[in-house]
């Protein structure tokens, strides 16, 4: 794929009802052109997916899509075990996803493992009163926060070009980001070392647009359900986190919200 191919992606994943922007598939390009891979069929673009290395250690595979006239053809076999083999062409010792239930069978089939279940909560709430701790934030401030220690690779290029088009909030314990999304403003990623840190960074965030919102969070840590549910947040599905290679586990508990199923 190349940067000429967004609008065409673009609407491939608002098809599938999916929030992707044309500047978040711009994004994926730019961070990874060797990594986008699309199938084109009857002059059309057919089928998609990415792959996002984060150095040698980890790799993120997603956006795989295929338009529903053209499913059942092999299309996102063929493209995922594309993006395996460039995986495995690169030395990256770990490939994770976020696997829907009707995608999970086609992961196991080529090596893939569950690791733990991932969940999207959504809302509709209103904006709350502004908090007092918004902290702005540069993109090299958040490289020193936390990040790395709950995220198992260094991820601040993605970082950086997901400032870009959001916003950050900091604080000395923590960070969260969002960002627009197609069909709700996004909520993440979020990394704090305290559920008192994390819960005053999504106040000021919340507080920004009235919504929709869309939150991805690991239901294991109890801390960010309680926070969200309290926010007025509903678990809209559940995915399953794969990997594929060696296990590489972020700590959960640190981590109140994902950068997105695509990113990790």
């Amino acid at each position: 794929m190349t940067v000429a191919d967004v609008p065409a992606a673009f609407e491939l994943s608002r098809e599938a009802g999916w929030n992707q922007t044309l500047e978040d598939w711009r994004m994926l390009i730019e961070l990874d052109p060797e990594g986008c891979f699309a199938i084109e069929c009857d002059g059309r673009l057919a089928a998609t997916t990415t792959l996002l290395c984060y150095g040698h250690r980890l790799a993120w595979l997603g956006m795989v899509l295929t338009s529903a006239e053209y499913r059942r053809r092999g299309f996102a076999r063929s493209l995922v075990k594309r993006a395996l083999e460039l995986a495995d062409a690169r030395g990256i010792e770990t490939v994770k996803l976020d696997a829907t239930e009707q995608g999970q069978p086609l992961y196991e089939s080529l090596g893939f493992k569950a690791e733990r279940p991932i969940e999207r909560w959504s809302t509709k709430t209103r904006a709350l009163p502004r908090a007092n701790n918004d902290y702005p934030a540069s993109a090299a401030s958040i490289e020193l926060l936390l990040d790395r220690d709950a995220f198992p690779v260094d991820r601040s290029e993605v970082l950086r070009s997901l400032l870009r088009h959001g916003k950050a909030f900091v604080s000395p314990q923590g960070y969260l980001l969002q960002r627009p999304g197609h069909l709700a403003t996004y909520l993440g990623p979020c990394v704090s070392a305290s559920s008192e840190a994390a819960e005053q960074l999504i106040e000021c965030c919340l507080a920004e647009r009235e919504g929709p919102w869309f939150w991805d969070l690991f239901p294991g840590n109890s801390k960010a359900v309680a926070i969200a549910a309290e926010r007025g947040f509903q678990p809209q599905r559940t995915l399953v986190r794969m990997y594929r290679g060696r296990e590489l586990r972020e700590p959960e508990q640190k981590i109140y919200a994902i950068a997105g199923f695509e990113l990790g």
